[in-house]
């Protein structure tokens, strides 16, 4: 299947299901970066080709960019390959899907004051049970044990 031909708009509920299918798959820690300047704050993600995410839902308006590579994305409001350079505004209430067609890194910018990356989750980030990651975006280990591994 080529998926930069599937054109069909997901539902938060497929979106949804994909993330419950996908926690079943081997999990790969991102490598992260946070920067913090004067009310922002920006999270840099390296994917290795193939790596699919299913992101968390955002609180507020930021900015996802396509800082290297390719990637598919996808979210309720239709899908879109980003390259690099690529800026996409992302509203609040959006949960997007990403697929990395080549090694790229992923970054969001955030209107923050906090530099805790638990503060900043709880302030940006909608509370979601079955998320895979933490705010450091490392696996949470609790879930790791309830897969049995």
């Amino acid at each position: 299947m080529d998926l930069t031909e599937f054109t069909a708009v997901p539902t938060r509920e497929q979106i949804e299901r994909l993330q419950v299918e996908v926690m079943k798959l081997p999990q790969v820690e991102p490598v992260t970066e946070n920067y913090f300047s004067n009310g922002m704050y920006c999270r840099k993600v390296w994917r290795c080709a193939n790596t699919l995410v299913v992101g968390k839902v955002h609180k507020k308006d930021h900015f996802f960019i396509c800082a290297a590579g390719e990637i598919i994305v996808w979210t309720e409001g239709g899908m879109k390959t980003l390259r690099a350079g690529d800026v996409v505004e992302s509203k609040p209430g959006t949960k997007r899907v990403t697929l990395a067609l080549t090694d790229a890194i992923g970054i969001t910018v955030h209107k923050t004051d906090k530099t805790d990356l638990d503060e900043i989750e709880a302030e940006l980030i909608e509370p979601e049970l079955v998320s895979l990651f933490d705010a450091n975006n490392k696996i949470k280990p609790v879930l790791i044990a309830d897969k049995g591994e």
